[in-house]
C-alpha cells in the first residue's frame, strides 16, 4: 500500500518536464539580484491581480474596500493586509481561485507543530514545479537525486505506535524511499534502524533535527556504526549546532538545514559554505517588528510575512507563517558561487520566543544545551517572566554539574532574576506532527505584563 500510493505521489511530483526544470532551477542559481528583482516583480504582479479578481476571499475584501472609497492599487504588496493563519484554517476553499476545481487538485493536509489541521490545495504544474525546486537545491546540491534511495525520518504514523519489535518503518518502491517511524526512536532501537537503512541500500536521510539527533546519540553511546551516507538533511523543526555536530560525527557527512512549509510561501537551503539560501521562485519574504506592522530593520529579527509566488491557484499574499528570522543584508556573496539571497537564521516559531522581564524577546536557546552535557533531549518551558522549566531527559552520568550548567546558562541569557526549575523526564512529548517544540512560552497575549504577544501584535 505504502509503493501504491509512493507511485500516485511519482506521478503528481515529476513529468518528462522535470530534468528540464531542474537544470533551469540550478541555472537560476547565479542570476544577478537585479534579474531576481525584475522576475519577482513580474510574477508578484500575476498573482495579486489573480488573487484580486478569481479569489473569492481576497475579491470580497477588495470590494468592500472598494464600497468604503478605498483605490488603493491591488498591484502593491504593502497595500494588502496582513494574512492570519487561523482564517486560513477557518475558511480555506475560500482562498482557492474560483476557475479551479479543487476535485482535479492535490489535496495538502497539515496540522504543523499546533495540532490544528490546514488543508490546502495545489495544481499539478504548482506540485511539479515544487518538487523540481526541491530535487534541484537540496538533492543535487548535495550530490543525490530522486533516483537514489533513501530515508526518511517523519511523522507518519506507519507503523502502529504500540510495535515493540522491528520493523519501525515502510518501504515506499515508488519513491525509493524507507519512511521510518519518529515515534519508536530509543537507544534500544537504534540497531533496528540502522539494520533497516543498510538492508534497503539507503544513501541519504532526511527527517527532523530531534529524530537525527536522538538516533545519532545512540549510535555514539552504544558503539553503532550506521551505513555510510553521503548527506544527511535537516527539515521541519530547528536545527541546532549541537545537534549538527553530533549528527555529523555519528554518521560521518554533512549535515544540511532547510527550510520550508506546507504552504510554500517561502524555502530556503543550505549550500557547503554553511548559509540557508532562499528560494525566490516560492515567495518574497518579509521581516516586520514582532509588536507593529513596521519593517524591522536590516538584519534585525521580526516575525516572517511571506507571499507565495509558486501557487497561484491558492495564492496566500502576506501570510504570517508564525516563525521569526531575519533576512541577511542584500548585496553579499557566497563561497559556494551562487548569487541566490541568503536567509540569516530562523529562530524558530514566533509563540515560542521567550520573554524576559525587562521587556525583550529571546530566541536560539540552544547554546545553552553545550555537547558536554550529558543529557538526550530537552525542552524550555516559559511558566512566566521570571519562572522557566527546563525539562530534561538525562543521559548517562548526568547529575548537579550539568543542573548547575544549565541554569547558569539561561540566567545569562534571560537574567539573574529569571528562577530556573531542571526537572528530568521520561521523554520530551511530541506534537500531532511528531515534532519537538523546543521551547514553549505559556505566558499568554495581553496578559497583564507590559508586553504584546508576537502572534496577536
Amino acid at each position: 500500500m505504502a509503493s501504491w500510493r509512493g507511485f500516485g505521489l511519482r506521478s503528481w511530483r515529476y513529468g518528462v518536464d522535470t530534468e528540464s526544470r531542474v537544470e533551469e532551477a540550478l541555472e537560476r542559481d547565479s542570476w544577478s539580484p537585479a534579474r531576481w528583482r525584475a522576475w519577482q516583480e513580474e510574477r508578484l504582479a500575476l498573482v495579486l491581480q489573480r488573487a484580486a479578481v478569481r479569489v473569492p476571499y481576497y475579491r470580497r475584501q477588495w470590494e468592500e474596500r472598494r464600497r468604503r472609497g478605498d483605490r488603493s492599487s491591488v498591484e502593491r504588496l504593502e497595500n494588502w493586509p496582513i494574512l492570519d493563519k487561523e482564517r486560513v484554517r477557518e475558511v480555506p476553499a475560500s482562498f482557492v481561485a474560483d476557475d479551479c476545481d479543487v476535485r482535479r487538485m492535490y489535496a495538502e493536509h497539515t496540522s504543523g507543530t499546533t495540532g490544528k489541521p490546514l488543508d490546502l490545495w495545489w495544481s499539478r504544474d504548482t506540485v511539479r514545479a515544487w518538487f523540481s525546486l526541491f530535487e534541484a537545491r537540496i538533492r543535487r546540491w548535495n550530490g543525490v537525486s530522486r533516483h537514489d534511495r533513501w530515508a526518511i525520518l517523519g511523522g507518519q504514523l506507519v507503523v502502529p505506535v504500540d510495535r515493540k519489535r522491528r520493523p519501525f518503518w515502510v518501504w515506499n518502491a515508488g519513491l525509493h524511499q524507507l519512511y521510518m517511524s519518529s515515534y519508536h526512536l530509543s537507544p534500544q532501537n537504534a540497531p533496528a534502524y540502522f539494520e533497516g537503512m543498510r538492508r534497503h541500500g539507503v544513501t541519504y536521510a532526511i527527517g527532523y533535527a530531534s529524530s537525527l539527533f536522538a538516533l545519532a546519540q545512540a549510535a555514539l553511546e552504544r558503539g553503532l556504526r550506521p551505513p555510510p551516507l553521503k548527506v544527511v538533511i535537516s527539515n521541519a523543526e530547528p536545527l541546532y549546532e549541537s545537534q549538527r555536530l553530533l549528527i555529523e560525527r555519528a554518521f560521518g557527512c554533512p549535515v544540511r538545514d532547510t527550510y520550508g512549509m506546507a504552504e510554500i510561501v517561502a524555502a530556503a537551503s543550505e549550500c557547503g559554505a554553511g548559509n540557508l539560501h532562499l528560494w525566490p521562485e516560492a515567495g518574497i519574504v518579509e521581516v516586520l517588528l514582532d509588536d507593529s506592522a513596521e519593517p524591522a530593520g536590516e538584519e534585525q529579527s521580526g516575525r516572517l510575512i511571506c507571499t507565495g509566488l509558486l501557487n497561484a491557484d491558492m495564492p496566500l499574499v502576506r501570510y504570517e507563517v508564525g516563525d521569526r528570522g531575519r533576512v541577511a543584508a542584500a548585496g553579499g556573496s557566497c563561497s559556494c558561487g551562487r548569487t541566490l539571497p541568503v536567509m540569516g537564521s530562523i529562530e524558530g516559531r514566533a509563540d515560542d520566543v521567550v520573554m524576559t522581564p525587562d521587556g525583550r524577546r529571546v530566541g536560539r536557546l540552544d547554546p545553552v544545551f553545550k555537547a558536554e552535557l550529558r543529557i538526550r533531549e530537552a525542552q524550555i518551558v516559559q511558566e512566566s517572566l521570571t519562572a522557566i522549566r527546563v525539562n530534561v531527559v538525562p543521559a548517562a552520568g548526568f547529575g548537579p554539574g550539568d543542573v548547575r550548567e544549565i541554569v547558569r546558562g539561561i540566567q545569562q541569557r534571560l537574567g539573574s532574576s529569571v528562577a530556573v526549575a531542571v526537572e528530568t523526564v521520561d521523554a520530551i512529548p511530541r506534537t500531532a506532527a511528531g515534532k519537538v517544540r523546543a521551547v514553549v512560552c505559556r505566558i499568554p497575549p495581553d496578559s497583564g505584563t507590559g508586553l504584546t504577544s508576537p502572534r496577536h501584535g
